[in-house]
């Protein structure tokens, strides 16, 4: 299962994001966390029709998407996507 999170420099809800996220993986051993700022990834976040930061997605082991989040996901939210991920 992939947890990616695009980003930019200064987004505080970004910051709050990333702590969302940390916290997941800590209790999902299997989640692998891949972080894009989009200024330094253009290509990526337009391919992901990425509009606003911070923004999450979560794929299962095949790729598929199985959730994505504009603004600051909570635990909860993630975690229940991470299962269905697994």
């Amino acid at each position: 299962m992939l947890l990616e999170l695009y980003t930019s420099a200064f987004c505080e809800p970004c910051m709050q994001t990333r702590a969302v996220v940390a916290e997941a993986a800590r209790l999902v051993p299997d989640a692998e966390v891949a972080e894009y700022d989009v200024a330094n990834n253009m290509a990526a976040a337009e391919a992901e029709n990425i509009r606003s930061t911070p923004t999450m997605i979560i794929r299962s082991a095949d790729g598929t998407e199985v959730f994505r989040a504009a603004g600051v996901p909570t635990l909860a939210q993630v975690l229940v996507a991470a299962a269905k991920a697994l």
